[in-house]
């Protein structure tokens, strides 16, 4: 496992992150335990939720694993605030009271006093951009969070809040692949000339990019049910899956995995700190941690960046 700085901040994290957005509800306990076991066990230390994952379960699942399975000090978690306004069709509280009551629901389910990375949601139109500053701010002078950040920002939002701010943001969580490049627009440029890290999540296309869907939909995956059809149906057709089978063809030539591939092109991106791997099971989670992360061949990484560019 590879190490980096978060931005300009002094954390290392590892180049591959732990999501746990499924801890809770489509991954149980014990599944859980062992994603984590196989996660510290192979270098990983940086560890993503956020408190409206399975509505808090990711959160309490992993806080019951921490100082039984794997002492706190050696994870790095990073949180993304802001709780879930079910009187407004899911749309999350990122008010000044919002983030931090979930900041306290937070620390109280992970059973922990400090988050090593606390990150507050995109904000609403509604909520002025001094209420995210001011919940930060606290969470960072309280000592609550050692580093703070946001999520899934545009680059003139990112850009307007560190140039606002009293205090140092040091990473942006948003999702980044072959098939998701719009971070490149404004997102990247911004955090390069502004010291914040990237945490890229769905950094294989939300399980596209691993090429088990090129043929056909698994009936035991995610895309074949329900709740994650409309999640996935974008990375599927068209001229995703064309990037897809492009990504498919250079594993085949280099004798890669097409999620190793994908992975690769990833980590050598500007400012990548660490990719954030969702993954279901813990088969799933060994062969994406045994991946040699070292660079693409030239050409084929130069192949790819033609082939995904933003149009």
């Amino acid at each position: 496992m590879q190490w980096r700085n978060a931005g300009s901040s002094g954390q290392l994290v590892s180049v591959l992150g732990l999501g746990t957005m499924t801890w809770g509800s489509d991954v149980d306990e014990e599944a859980a335990r062992e994603q984590l076991r196989l996660f510290v066990e192979a270098g990983g230390t940086l560890v993503s939720t956020a408190a409206r994952f399975s509505d808090g379960q990711a959160e309490a699942v992993l806080g019951s694993l921490l100082g039984d399975l794997v002492a706190r000090s050696e994870v790095v978690l990073a949180v993304s605030g802001g709780t879930p306004r079910h009187w407004s069709g899911g749309r999350l509280d990122a008010s000044r009271k919002g983030l931090l009551d979930s900041l306290d629901a937070s620390l109280s389910r992970l059973g922990t006093d400090s988050i090593d990375f606390w990150m507050a949601p995109s904000t609403e139109a509604n909520v002025p951009v001094d209420e995210t500053l001011a919940a930060l701010e606290y969470a960072y002078r309280s000592g609550r969070a050692r580093y703070v950040g946001v999520t899934n920002y545009t680059g003139w939002e990112l850009t307007r809040l560190c140039s606002t701010a009293g205090f140092p943001l040091s990473v942006h969580e948003t999702e980044y692949s072959l098939l998701s490049r719009r971070p490149e627009d404004e997102v990247l440029p911004a955090s390069g000339a502004l010291g914040v890290g990237t945490f890229a999540w769905a950094p294989l296309g939300r399980g596209a990019l691993t090429g088990k869907y090129r043929s056909q939909i698994p009936s035991d995956s995610r895309a074949a049910s329900d709740e994650w059809a409309e999640y996935l149906e974008p990375y599927l057709s068209g001229r995703a899956a064309r990037i897809t089978e492009a990504v498919a063809t250079a594993a085949r030539g280099l004798e890669l995995s097409p999620a190793e591939v994908a992975l690769r092109w990833l980590v050598q991106r500007p400012t990548v700190a660490s990719a954030v791997l969702g993954a279901r099971t813990g088969v799933q989670l060994k062969e994406l941690l045994a991946c040699p992360l070292a660079p693409l061949p030239a050409q084929i990484s130069e192949v790819l960046d033609e082939v995904s560019a933003p149009r």
